[in-house]
């Protein structure tokens, strides 16, 4: 029995050795994107992994990027320049209230002012980032966005929510105003982007709803302010007050290790337990203006989904000219005519060129060297689809061209 005891010990204990060494294995619990995704834009967008077709000439992307999903896009011409998993659904956090603004900055005049009731702020989440609005005082609408902008309030997302006809509604707003825009990797179940159950989009989306958002005057001034007076709690006796409230988007203000980035414009940061972090930006340098999407990174780095953006930006503006694009931001429905290129065109334009794989730096092998990859034809637009692109020529706002940066 001793001997047969000894010989069975090491088997009795090497398999639960075994399974604690794989469940505390990083690599072993991260999740992978589905094999096929959606083919909005362009077949390359609905596989797996890095996309990118780096012409003569062209960087090669940095290697320090972990986002689950990203994506580099011109924001004028719609060309994807690059991306890792656009079309993966993931939680995107406060990213989520673009959607909630572009849907309705333009239903709500901003010179409004409303009374909070109770009831408003009664179902804001546990733990969600607030601008300090207070029952029973007033605010105007135009109060109730910064706080929406640069503070990401979902107090404020839920009184102006009550504004629209209350919370449901305004999903049901979203989600429709998300399919107009063909965002269709996106399902709304809370305005603000608190984690709820099935509420997803993608890199995707959200940087077809920042393109969208900031076709508005109010939506690109919003997103670019970096600080603002926000109306304090009315005291018995004295003068309301106010206090001065910053905007989070590190790559605007510069905090917490990181400088503000030459150009930024906006758009929005988010990050909750169930999404980590998330971030759509937009950058003019030299007349170019580029989306940037982030979603999750998970490198451990400090401040990490600012700084892979601001690497994904630097690619970007240097790869101007010198990529051929792996996809398009389609414009929305109403705006795409019978004759110009439908996702299925672009879908079966990339399929011409599925023998020559995208490759990335960040897989390019211990070289770093990627391989240029040239496109022969490209799709054209007609008349219609030339007039959305002419609309998109938006001017960025006044003051981010006169803010010094480094």
């Amino acid at each position: 029995m001793t001997v047969l005891a000894a010989a069975l010990l090491p088997a009795m204990t090497a398999a639960p050795a075994f399974a604690a060494t794989q469940d505390n294995n990083p690599e072993r619990k991260k999740p992978k994107p589905p094999a096929v995704m959606s083919s909005v834009g362009g077949s390359l967008l609905a596989k797996p992994g890095t996309q990118v077709r780096l012409g003569p000439g062209a960087p090669v992307l940095p290697k320090d990027v972990s986002g689950r999903s990203w994506i580099v896009a011109d924001a004028e011409s719609g060309e994807v320049l690059a991306s890792h998993n656009a079309h993966w659904r993931l939680p995107p956090a406060s990213t989520m209230k673009m959607l909630f603004a572009d849907t309705l900055l333009p239903k709500l005049p901003k010179t409004t002012v409303h009374k909070v009731a109770p009831e408003e702020l009664a179902g804001v989440g546990a733990g969600s980032s607030l601008v300090g609005i207070k029952e029973n005082h007033t605010y105007s609408v135009h109060d109730m966005w910064l706080g929406v902008f640069l503070r990401s309030g979902n107090d404020a997302v839920h009184v102006l929510s009550a504004m629209n006809g209350g919370i449901d509604r305004t999903v049901a707003d979203m989600q429709a105003h998300a399919e107009e825009l063909q965002a269709l990797d996106t399902t709304v179940v809370s305005p603000d982007g608190y984690d709820a159950p099935g509420q997803v989009s993608s890199a995707y989306d959200l940087t077809l709803i920042a393109r969208s958002g900031m076709q508005k005057k109010d939506f690109r001034e919003y997103c670019s302010t970096v600080s603002a007076d926000f109306p304090d709690e009315q005291k018995k006796g004295k003068k309301r007050g106010t206090f001065e409230i910053e905007n989070t988007n590190r790559l605007l203000t510069g905090a917490s290790g990181i400088s503000p980035y030459k150009g930024i414009a906006g758009v929005k940061n988010g990050s909750t337990t169930h999404a980590g972090s998330t971030f759509t930006g937009v950058a003019e340098r030299n007349g170019k203006v580029l989306l940037v999407t982030v979603m999750n990174p998970d490198s451990g780095e400090s401040q990490a989904v600012y700084k892979e953006a601001g690497r994904l930006l630097d690619w970007g503006f240097a790869a101007a000219g010198k990529v051929k694009p792996v996809g398009e931001l389609v414009p929305p429905k109403s705006a795409e005519p019978a004759s110009s290129a439908d996702p299925e065109q672009v879908k079966n334009d990339g399929d011409k060129d599925e023998a020559a794989d995208p490759v990335a730096a960040s897989q390019a092998g211990a070289s770093g060297i990627g391989v240029a990859l040239s496109v022969a034809g490209a799709v054209l637009a007609g008349l219609g689809a030339a007039m959305f692109l002419i609309k998109r020529r938006w001017p960025l706002p006044d003051r981010v061209r006169r803010a010094p940066r480094p």
